[in-house]
C-alpha cells in the first residue's frame, strides 16, 4: 500500500500530476488540455477542455461488463415494497425518463427541480438530467411549501418533477398540495410539472401544465437517448444549503471534477469495489444522497441501496437485516441515527449476520466518543467518522484506508483528505495555529480540490463574500467550524463558529460541553446552547434526553443526576464551562433529516420566535422545551 503522508503531500504540492492520475478513474469522451486553471482565484476550473458525462460514468460504461449486476435496490418499509434494478434495467429506465424530460421542452443547460420522496423514479430523474445535460436541483421531499417556494423562485426551473406523496412513520404526506401551494407564491412558474403517482394520495392535476409520469412512461418505454457530452466545468447540479441571511444558497457543482472526486473517494476512502453493495441511509435531498446514494457507488460499479423509512420501523434492527439480506459491504449513516438506536440498546438490534459489512461510516455532525465506542462495541466493525459539507461534496477529514490502513480515533473524523490543504487559524489574528490541541477555525487554502463548490449559482459575488478571505495574499476558504488538531495530526471538530458561547469573556464551544455531558451513562442525547445573560453576557444551558426516563421522573432523581452531570463538566472542562441550567426533556427538536436545531432551542430560551418550524420533524417537541424553560 502507498504511504498516505506521501500520497497527501503529492496532492498538495504536485496537484497537476496527482489529479491527472485520479482522472483516469473515469471515462472521458475527449481528454482534458489542462488539469487546473486557477488564474482567477478563488474560482478553480479542473480538467479544462475535458469532455465527459456523469450518467455515462454511472451507468453506460458498466453495461459491457456488468449489465446484469444489481445497480439499484429500493426498500420501503413504509409501503412494504422492495425492487431491484440491474445496470441494464437502470440504463433503460433512465433513458425513458430522459426521453420524457426532453419531450417536456427541457434542453441542455436548463434547470429541473426535483421534489421527490425516496423512490426509484427520483434516482431515474437525477441521472436522466445528467444524461441530457440539464442541471438538476433536488429539494428535500417534505419541505413545507414556503421553503419549497423560495427554492423554486431562486432556481427558476423549466420543469418540476414531483410525486403524489411520500410516507413517514406510516403516515402519508401529500406532496402535490405542497407543490401547488408553493407555485402560487413564485413569480416565475415552470412550463411543466411531471407527477409520479404512487397511488398514495390522488393528486389534482393542473390542465396544460401537469403531466402523468405513468402515461408518458408508456409512450417512451424503450426509448434510446444518447448522453450529452459536457465540458468538465459545465454545471451538473445545484443543491440548496441554508444561508446566514435566511436566503438559501444554491451550491453549484461542476461535472468532470465531481466525477473524478467521487470515483477517487470510492476507491481511497470508502474502499468500494465493483459487484459490492453500498448503503447510505441519507436522503437524496442532501449532499450525502447525491454523492453516496446515487453517483459515487454507481460510478464504482457497486449496487446502491435506496431506503424509504425510519431506522426504528418496523423495529430498530431493520437496517442490519438489510445489510445481511443484500450483503452490504460499506454503510454510511449519521451519528444522530446511531444515537436513536442507542436508546433501544436493550432490544435485539444486532441479531443479523453482518459478516459482509467491512466498515460503518458516519458523518453529518460531530460523532461524540461515547456514541462511537458504543456502536463499535456493538458491531465489532471499524467505525470511520468523516467530516465534510454540502459545499465540499466529499470528505474533507477522514481516514483513507484505501491508500494506507490507519487507525481511527473516537471523537475525531481523522486527517485531511488528499487535495484539501487544511489548516487551523486564530479567529482574531488570522495566524496559523501550529501548536497541538489549540482551538482555531478550520480553513482550507485555495484552490479547493475537484468536486467542491464551483460557485453559488448566479451569484459569484456572494460565493466570494460568504466563503473566502484573503490572508497574507492567499485566498482561504472558511468552514465556519472550530477545531483542534492533536499531536498525531488528527482533527477534532468542536462545532460551528457561531455556536461559540462567550461567558464572562471566556469563549466556550457548545460542542465541547456536549461531549463532556454525553459521557454520563444516562444521557441519550444532549444539546447545549448559549443563552443571553445580563451578568455574564451568555451562559450555557443543557437540554438532555435520558436513556432511563424513570431515573429523572422525580425532582430528587433529576436533581441528583444534574449534580452528577455538572461535576462531570467541571472535571472535564473546568468550572467556567458548567452549564447554568440542566433541563431534562422528552426529545430534542430536529429536522426531518435528523439535524439538531440548536438555534431554535436558543430562541425559545431567550423568549424569541423560533423561526421557520416547517422543517421540524415533531413541532410538539418545542412545547416541551418551552415548558422545561419556564418551569425552572
Amino acid at each position: 500500500m502507498t504511504n498516505y503522508t506521501e500520497f497527501y503531500r503529492r496532492s498538495i504540492e504536485e496537484p497537476d500530476a496527482f489529479w491527472a492520475e485520479q482522472a483516469s478513474l473515469i471515462d472521458w469522451k475527449e481528454p482534458f488540455e489542462k488539469v487546473l486553471d486557477y488564474d482567477s482565484p478563488p474560482f478553480a476550473r479542473w480538467f479544462v477542455g475535458g469532455v465527459t458525462n456523469l450518467c455515462h460514468n454511472a451507468i453506460d460504461r458498466h453495461i459491457a461488463n456488468r449489465a446484469d449486476q444489481t445497480a439499484l435496490i429500493w426498500v420501503s418499509t413504509e409501503t412494504g415494497q422492495e425492487e431491484t434494478y440491474s445496470f441494464s434495467d437502470l440504463h433503460a429506465e433512465v433513458q425513458t425518463m430522459a426521453a420524457i424530460i426532453l419531450s417536456l421542452g427541457v434542453k441542455k443547460g436548463d434547470r429541473v427541480l426535483i421534489y421527490m420522496p425516496m423512490i426509484p423514479q427520483s434516482v431515474f430523474a437525477m441521472l436522466a438530467c445528467s444524461r441530457i445535460g440539464a442541471v438538476h436541483s433536488v429539494v428535500f421531499g417534505g419541505f413545507a411549501s414556503s421553503s419549497l417556494a423560495s427554492r423554486i423562485e431562486d432556481a427558476k426551473p423549466k420543469l418540476i418533477i414531483s410525486a403524489d406523496a411520500g410516507c413517514r412513520a406510516g403516515k402519508v404526506i401529500p406532496y402535490k398540495p405542497l407543490l401547488d401551494e408553493a407555485l402560487e407564491h413564485v413569480s416565475t412558474r415552470p412550463a411543466k410539472v411531471l407527477i409520479v403517482d404512487r397511488g398514495l394520495a390522488a393528486p389534482s392535476m393542473c390542465e396544460d401544465r401537469d403531466e402523468s409520469y405513468t402515461s408518458l412512461r408508456r409512450e417512451f418505454l424503450g426509448a434510446t437517448v444518447p448522453c450529452e457530452w459536457l465540458e468538465s466545468s459545465s454545471p451538473s447540479y445545484t443543491l440548496y444549503t441554508s444561508g446566514t441571511t435566511g436566503t438559501p444558497k444554491a451550491v453549484q457543482r461542476e461535472t468532470g471534477g465531481y466525477a473524478v472526486a467521487l470515483a477517487a473517494s470510492m476507491k481511497h476512502i470508502f474502499c468500494g469495489s465493483p459487484g459490492e453493495t453500498f448503503f447510505a441511509t441519507s436522503d437524496i435531498g442532501w449532499v450525502v444522497g447525491h454523492s453516496y446514494i446515487v453517483y459515487g457507488p454507481l460510478m464504482a460499479g457497486m449496487g446502491t441501496l435506496l431506503y424509504e423509512g425510519l431506522p426504528t420501523r418496523p423495529d430498530p434492527g431493520i437496517w442490519w437485516r438489510l445489510v445481511e439480506k443484500y450483503k452490504v459491504t460499506a454503510m454510511f449513516s449519521s451519528p444522530t441515527a446511531i444515537r436513536v438506536m442507542k436508546q433501544h440498546e436493550n432490544e435485539s438490534l444486532f441479531e443479523a449476520d453482518l459478516s459482509s459489512l467491512r466498515s460503518l461510516y458516519l458523518a453529518g455532525e460531530p460523532l461524540d466518543a461515547p456514541t462511537g465506542k458504543w456502536i463499535h462495541d456493538a458491531l465489532r466493525k471499524p467505525i470511520i467518522d468523516n467530516y465534510w459539507q454540502t459545499e465540499s461534496g466529499w470528505p474533507i477529514l477522514a481516514v483513507a484506508n484505501g491508500v494506507e490502513r490507519m487507525n481511527s480515533k473516537f471523537g475525531s473524523p481523522g486527517l485531511p483528505m488528499y487535495g484539501f490543504a487544511v489548516r487551523l487559524i486564530d479567529n482574531e489574528t488570522g495566524e496559523q495555529i501550529t501548536v497541538p490541541n489549540r482551538k482555531g477555525i478550520l480553513i482550507i487554502d485555495g484552490p479547493l480540490p475537484p468536486g467542491c463548490i464551483q460557485t453559488i449559482a448566479d451569484d459569484d459575488e456572494r460565493f466570494v463574500r460568504t466563503y473566502w478571505s484573503e490572508i497574507h495574499g492567499r485566498y482561504v476558504y472558511s468552514t465556519f467550524d472550530w477545531g483542534v488538531r492533536d499531536e498525531d495530526g488528527y482533527y477534532f471538530i468542536l462545532g460551528r463558529a457561531d455556536d461559540v458561547i462567550n461567558v464572562a469573556g471566556h469563549r466556550l464551544g457548545t460542542r465541547e460541553i456536549e461531549e463532556s455531558i454525553s459521557g454520563h451513562p444516562n444521557v441519550a442525547e444532549v444539546a447545549v446552547v448559549g443563552v443571553s445573560d445580563s451578568l455574564k453576557g451568555q451562559v450555557a444551558v443543557a437540554f438532555i434526553t435520558a436513556k432511563d426516563r424513570s431515573a429523572v421522573a422525580t425532582g430528587d432523581g433529576a436533581s441528583a443526576q444534574k449534580r452528577e452531570i455538572l461535576k462531570l463538566v467541571e472535571r472535564d472542562l473546568g468550572g467556567i464551562a458548567r452549564p447554568a441550567r440542566v433541563l431534562f426533556v422528552p426529545a430534542l427538536p430536529k429536522t426531518r433529516s435528523g439535524k439538531l436545531l440548536r438555534r431554535t432551542i436558543q430562541a425559545i430560551c431567550e423568549g424569541r420566535e423560533p423561526g421557520n418550524v416547517a422543517t421540524i420533524e415533531d413541532p410538539t417537541v418545542l412545547e416541551a422545551i418551552a415548558e422545561a424553560v419556564t418551569a425552572t
